[in-house]
Parts: C-alpha cells; sequence; structure tokens
C-alpha cells in the first residue's frame, strides 16, 4: 500500500515538473493606436459608400454594358485592399453630382483588370493570370 501510494506521489511530481519545462506559446499583447482605429472604420466606410454606388440601377447597368458583372464587382469590394479602396472612394468625391459615372467605372473596371492579370481574381475570361 505504502509502495503504491509513493509510485503515485513520484508520477504526480514527475508529471508537474515535467510541466513546468514544457515551452508556453509566447503571448503578445500591443497597445491598438487612434490612427489605426480611424483608418479601420474610415475604410468601412468607404467600402459601404462604394457598394451603395455600385448597388445603383444605372451603375448596374454601364457595369453589364462594360461586360462586368455587378454581383461580381461588388464581391470585389471586399477583397480591395485599403488603398484601393479610398483610391475609389476619392474618385467617387470627385464625380459632379448627378454627372458623369464613365470615369468612376473606368476605375472600378481598371482595378478589376489588375486583379485579374495578377491571379486574384477571375472576373474576366479574356485574361490570363501571371501566376
Amino acid at each position: 500500500m505504502k509502495t503504491q501510494m509513493l509510485r503515485r506521489t513520484s508520477w504526480t511530481l514527475l508529471l508537474a515538473l515535467l510541466s513546468i519545462w514544457l515551452p508556453v506559446a509566447p503571448v503578445h499583447a500591443a497597445m491598438i493606436g487612434s490612427e489605426q482605429i480611424i483608418s479601420s472604420a474610415q475604410s468601412a466606410q468607404n467600402r459601404d459608400r462604394i457598394r451603395g454606388f455600385l448597388q445603383r440601377e444605372d451603375v448596374r447597368g454601364m457595369l453589364q454594358k462594360q461586360g462586368v458583372d455587378a454581383n461580381v464587382a461588388l464581391t470585389r469590394v471586399d477583397a480591395m485592399t485599403d488603398n484601393e479602396v479610398q483610391t475609389v472612394a476619392d474618385q467617387l468625391d470627385k464625380l459632379p453630382a448627378g454627372g458623369d459615372i464613365l470615369g468612376i467605372l473606368f476605375t472600378v473596371f481598371i482595378i478589376l483588370l489588375i486583379t485579374d492579370i495578377l491571379g486574384l481574381t477571375k472576373v474576366f475570361p479574356f485574361t490570363r493570370p501571371v501566376r
């Protein structure tokens, strides 16, 4: 009986000591700056503006005339980088109210074309990815 108790105690101590030596996953905590939060919020707001623009009927009609499926363009907005979103949002700001939307459609077309060529998407059948 004493031997069993001694054996259990020694195994428990052995496991306890071994668990101390196991590598612990490093934990990294950092402060999130105000700039990061503002940038993230602004990017989300710009994405919503672009989605709203692409959901308009006149814009959908123009996209279809160019051979671009409007639903695919909407999904591409989610895959755009923050810089691309900022560029398109800036173009939206420069458009006259109720005026020519050809410039923004051309910008969206070029961005989709570049992402197709880079192999990130497959929107246009006439492009070959670099990858």
